[in-house]
């Protein structure tokens, strides 16, 4: 169902009414699953009756990220339909970075003293619920200070008049102001269902779930990325759209393409005489491309982890570079031994073994450099990269062949 409601939004002509044949009730659900270019145009066409009808069955935390799509003097007209806590709470988590632990976070949980029975602890669970209609994480604390979290099961095992404390475990938690890739990093290291998010002074500001952490991952490691394919630009999008999100990256595409084709242009009498050599042109350059593709995703990915730290760098490099050198060998060996048994040329073969050996490490280097050298000018280390690297082992690649080619044959 939620497919159905989600297609029909992005292919119709009239997005608005398809829009408004949804429950008010899945309204916002529906809403938040769509790209934000479209949630952005959608909430400007709405009435702001509308959209208080359905913000009244999302989170706080769901009604932040909507928000954040509307200019301020409509932000702050729809803060006042809400409800005191809902608006409250609401325009607490605005105060904060999107892209930070703190614009990740929600709200629902409890805090209680580790001498708290389970019986006072089932009341003010019970009183979260009625008032949220969600059932709260309960953290611990102690002299304002987290010290750990109770799993909800041991609220059905427990006495209730026990007390709490020899229950409680440990939970991971993170400051506010830390950005996506140091969630994802301390998810990895303490992996858990939840992260707690602490202010300055270390009180407890909200809490990130599993799931929200998972969808962070996914989007920062989107493949997206590697195509030059805008983050917004969705299946179901026109066609004219898709041109508009895609013919920048399709020209800076071409002009690289050009620089390939120029060292081909250069050795043009080599071809003439050796035009075996145009059937292993695609091979020396196809089998770098896809070896420094492979180094820029563990590269991107080490990158969103935060394993990738200055005083690593220089091993990092080193071991991708290592590592293409060692491939280079086998798969130019390889490669040789089936042009020396097809072609009946030893010179080829050796030719076509060297090529593949130089492309590869090109490939290590550019590769692993690449990704460092965006996200050192603050930009995404995925976005783009794959243009330069591609061109960087077409052009190696070329003037490897061409130029062996030229000086053994």
């Amino acid at each position: 169902m939620v497919k159905d409601y989600l297609s029909e939004i992005l292919t119709s002509r009239d997005p608005v009414s398809a829009f408004r044949k949804i429950p008010a009730n899945k309204r916002g659900f529906i809403l938040l699953s769509l790209p934000k270019r479209v949630q952005r145009n959608l909430l400007e066409k709405l009435d702001l009756k509308e959209i208080v009808s359905f913000l009244e069955y999302l989170d706080p935390d769901e009604i932040t990220d909507l928000l954040q799509n509307l200019k301020e003097k409509e932000r702050k007209k729809l803060l006042e339909m809400l409800g005191k806590e809902r608006r409250e709470k609401v325009e607490f988590l605005l105060k904060f970075d999107p892209r930070t632990a703190a614009g990740l976070m929600n709200l629902d949980y409890v805090e209680v003293g580790k001498d708290t029975t389970f019986e006072e602890l089932s009341r003010i669970i019970k009183k979260h619920e009625k008032r949220t209609g969600k059932v709260p994480a309960v953290l611990v604390v102690e002299d304002g200070f987290l010290i750990g979290e109770l799993p909800l099961h041991t609220t059905v095992l427990a006495k209730k008049g026990e007390r709490i404390g020899k229950y409680i475990r440990k939970v991971p938690s993170i400051k506010y102001d830390k950005p996506e890739g140091e969630i994802v990093k301390e998810f990895k290291k303490h992996p858990h269902d939840k992260i707690v998010v602490l202010g300055d002074r270390g009180n407890i500001l909200g809490v990130i779930y599993s799931d929200d952490i998972l969808r962070l991952l996914g989007k920062r490691t989107g493949l997206e990325n590697f195509a030059g394919i805008s983050e917004e630009e969705d299946v179901l999008d026109p066609a004219l759209l898709k041109v508009k999100h895609r013919y920048k990256w399709l020209i800076l595409n071409l002009g690289t393409a050009f620089l390939a084709a120029s060292v081909v242009a250069f050795f043009q009498k080599t071809i003439a005489a050796y035009v075996l050599l145009a059937a292993y042109m695609p091979i020396i350059a196809g089998m770098g491309g896809n070896a420094a593709t492979q180094t820029l995703a563990v590269m991107v990915r080490g990158l969103t982890l935060g394993e990738i730290r200055p005083k690593v760098i220089k091993k990092v490099i080193l071991n991708e570079i290592v590592s293409a050198g060692i491939n280079g060998i086998l798969i130019g060996l390889l490669t040789a031994s089936v042009a020396i048994l097809i072609n009946q040329s030893p010179l080829l073969g050796l030719i076509v073994a060297l090529s593949l050996l130089i492309n590869l490490l090109v490939a290590g280097f550019f590769g692993s450099i690449v990704p460092l050298i965006m996200k050192k000018l603050g930009k995404d280390p995925a976005s783009s990269a794959t243009i330069f690297i591609t061109t960087a082992t077409d052009v190696f690649g070329f003037l490897a062949i061409l130029g062996l080619a030229t000086l053994i044959l």
